[in-house]
């Protein structure tokens, strides 16, 4: 794991790489976030995606409130090393923390954003704050 974890350039990023998440049945792209040492570490370690949270400055693990947590399938390393592709099984259906399938659901139309996602959850009944 450490011959992975040093070939991925961290610092390119200040620490960080980018993470896209894609279904890996359908190929539709679910999410994308960011991704230190440490969370791809535990994701390799798991086979369950951990992130970094930029917000709030700690390893996110897919769905430990909300319970849709990511079942990587594989994981691929862009040329330069400094971004990364994790084809995935979503468990729960919902990717966003909005409660839509995909964090990509607002297409531009005629200068507009038309919300053309699949609300799967409501974000205020799963996270209770």
């Amino acid at each position: 794991m450490d011959k992975i974890l040093d070939t991925v350039d961290f610092e390119k990023g200040a620490g960080l790489v980018t993470a896209i998440a894609q279904d890996h049945a359908t190929g539709e792209i679910l999410m994308l976030a960011y991704m230190n040492r440490e969370s791809l570490a535990e994701t390799l370690a798991t086979g369950r995606a951990v992130y970094w949270t930029r917000s709030r400055q700690k390893l996110w693990r897919k769905g430990e409130e909300s319970g849709n947590v990511q079942v990587v399938k594989s994981i691929y390393v862009d040329c330069d090393a400094d971004a990364i592709l994790m084809k995935v099984e979503q468990i729960g259906d919902a990717a966003c923390h909005t409660g839509k399938r995909s964090c990509f659901f607002r297409e531009i139309r005629d200068g507009e954003f038309v919300d053309v996602g699949e609300q799967v959850f409501d974000p205020n009944e799963v996270y209770k704050k």
